[in-house]
């Protein structure tokens, strides 16, 4: 019973999250930053335990495996598009996804961390349920890693949008790959903001900055980790 109350409060606050924002579009007021502060805040003053919590709240989490396949939908809609770019989106996810794989691992030893919380951070450019599980192969805590992810994501959301402004971003094919690259799932949600066309190109850079983290990443850690 409880992972049905649990579950049904989430959606309720995430939908009124929503509603705000679209009447108020204000980076800061981002259904996927008020949400898991209210939550919090909820929890803190019920002092609901998060296992409690989780009950409902991981059913949800279920869902980022099909939501990520859901993507496919607008790839194979914008197909010739995707193969007129293909070599430029392949080559800068790829030099995206090994720039955020290498400063997250150095950024981690300017700071000393330890092994666990190092490898945690390593795949935080990359969607959920890929960086959960790159993390865990690589000796890390997917639970914190999810966290950093979430933190990356809102972050990338939120700067984004300024640095197409400040750069004078014009192309929907480099915004679509700095949004999916660097912000993956959040940032794609931010990119169909703007348009279609630049929701699926940042769709298709998420995955292929998924892929390329998966495959380097094990390497990069043996060369970079303590």
């Amino acid at each position: 019973m409880n992972s049905i109350i649990f579950l049904l409060a989430t959606l309720i606050i995430y939908a009124g999250a929503k509603k705000l924002y679209k009447r108020f579009p204000r980076v800061y007021l981002s259904p996927l930053l008020t949400t898991p502060l209210v939550l919090v805040i909820v929890l803190l003053i019920m002092k609901i335990p998060y296992t409690n919590y989780n009950e409902g709240g991981h059913l949800l989490s279920l869902l980022l495996q099909p939501a990520t396949i859901a993507f496919a939908i607008p790839l194979y809609k914008n197909l010739p598009t995707l193969k007129k770019h293909a070599s430029a989106i392949i080559a800068s996810v790829l030099c995206g996804s090994l720039v955020a794989v290498s400063t997250s691992a150095l950024f981690a030893k300017l700071l000393h961390l330890d092994h666990n919380l190092m490898s945690s951070i390593i795949p935080r450019s990359i969607t959920t349920p890929i960086a959960m599980n790159v993390s865990q192969a690589i000796g890390g805590v997917p639970t914190i890693t999810a966290v950093f992810v979430i933190i990356t994501g809102l972050i990338g959301s939120m700067i984004g949008p300024y640095m197409v402004k400040w750069f004078r971003i014009e192309s929907e094919i480099a915004r679509g790959i700095l949004f999916g690259t660097a912000a993956h799932g959040t940032g794609t949600s931010k990119a169909f903001e703007l348009s279609s066309l630049t929701g699926t190109i940042s769709s298709i850079s998420m995955i292929l900055s998924a892929l390329f983290t998966l495959a380097t990443t094990p390497i990069l850690a043996l060369m970079m980790l303590p």
